[in-house]
């Protein structure tokens, strides 16, 4: 890569590992190397949570007064030019005596941004985009956030290798094997809200918790939120989630309304940073269809289930508002995974505007 070191961007590699040691939350996963002049590491840190030193400074205060002067710090994400809780990053570098700086992803911050350009004011070398695609993929849940002020949204959904979602009398559990949903269940922790339709709800009664293969608790759980206009049973399981249930309909996801904040709105305003749609074909489409789905996984069995005998149907989505061909909803694949016997697609929904990927 122009511009850096292969210890740089072996650093910059480290640096992601740590960066998966902080939680998730209304903050950025980002880890720091500082590596000396000879590139050997001097000092590794991470940020670990809301109101802790940052990354940088959290690898320096491991480390002597003067022992970083001439030194270079490989950071995942630009340094912090504010002060909030804590200092600004970019100070903090510039009087530690750091020579030279590699980021990875801009800060993209009203408040924060601006980092580099106070590093380079100083004198301090600076490289940014080392790895980027990487380095925005660790926080892209953040960035969704920053760009568009509303939570990062992944839509999820489960079927056969025939497009099914359940078999013709309805019934859908299960499709996938233990591994994808224990799969499901590891994702679900690392969300902030699950969300359903009163149909799944009332079909299937979830629990809407995250639960690890052996049927314990994850630390971390979802808030439960269920769409549609139908009231909850007082004995769904649902009712036992150890976080409140948000219940209320599913007209408006996204847009801005004079009677009602949006999900969106309301759910940025409760904190909720990662949003995880697993609530059936309706809900799935809805939020496909309203251009509400930063990140799709598609969880493919192995096994084929059909129509009925009198056509019953069961797909694992509904109208996306595609009329003809060139209305499709074209995806760009980030990754493919075997799960047991099953197949977990990620992939992200490629912007209307950009150019076509091909007439295949």
């Amino acid at each position: 890569m122009p511009g850096t070191t292969d210890r740089e961007i072996a650093a910059m590699r480290r640096a992601f590992e740590l960066a998966g040691n902080g939680p998730r939350g209304l903050n950025p996963q980002v880890g720091a190397v500082l590596l000396a002049p000879d590139g050997s590491v001097l000092a590794e840190g991470w940020h670990r949570g809301a109101g802790t030193p940052h990354a940088e400074v959290d690898a320096l205060t491991q480390l002597s007064a003067g022992a970083v002067r001439g030194a270079t710090a490989v950071v995942s994400l630009e340094p912090c030019n504010h002060t909030g809780r804590t200092g600004p990053c970019a100070l903090a570098l510039i009087e530690a005596g750091v020579a030279r700086v590699v980021y990875s992803a801009s800060d993209p911050g009203d408040a924060s941004a601006g980092g580099a350009q106070r590093l380079r004011a100083a004198g301090v070398d600076v490289v940014g985009g080392a790895l980027a695609d990487e380095g925005h993929a660790l926080i892209h849940d953040w960035l969704t956030v920053q760009h568009l002020g509303r939570p990062h949204v992944t839509v999820k959904w489960a079927q056969s290798l025939d497009g099914r979602a359940a078999a013709p009398d309805g019934t859908s559990q299960w499709i996938t094997g233990p591994a994808a949903r224990a799969d499901v269940h590891r994702r679900r922790s690392e969300a902030d809200a699950i969300v359903v339709g009163t149909g799944t709800l009332l079909s299937d009664d979830p629990a809407l918790t995250a639960r690890r293969p052996d049927g314990t608790l994850y630390e971390r759980q979802p808030m439960p939120v269920v769409l549609g206009q139908r009231a909850v049973p007082d004995d769904a399981l649902v009712r036992r989630h150890p976080l409140p249930l948000l219940h209320r309909d599913g007209e408006n996801l996204g847009g801005e309304s004079a009677n009602e904040p949006s999900l969106m709105t309301q759910l940025r305003e409760l904190g909720v940073q990662r949003v995880f749609v697993e609530g059936g074909p309706t809900i799935a489409s809805a939020f496909i269809r309203a251009g509400l789905a930063d990140e799709i996984l598609a969880y493919i069995a192995p096994t084929l289930i059909g129509s009925g005998t009198s056509g019953d149907d069961h797909p694992a989505l509904r109208s996306l508002g595609v009329e003809t061909i060139t209305d499709q909803r074209r995806l760009r694949v980030r990754s493919v995974e075997t799960l047991g016997d099953d197949l977990l697609i990620v992939a992200s929904p490629v912007p209307p505007t950009s150019p076509s990927e091909g007439d295949a």
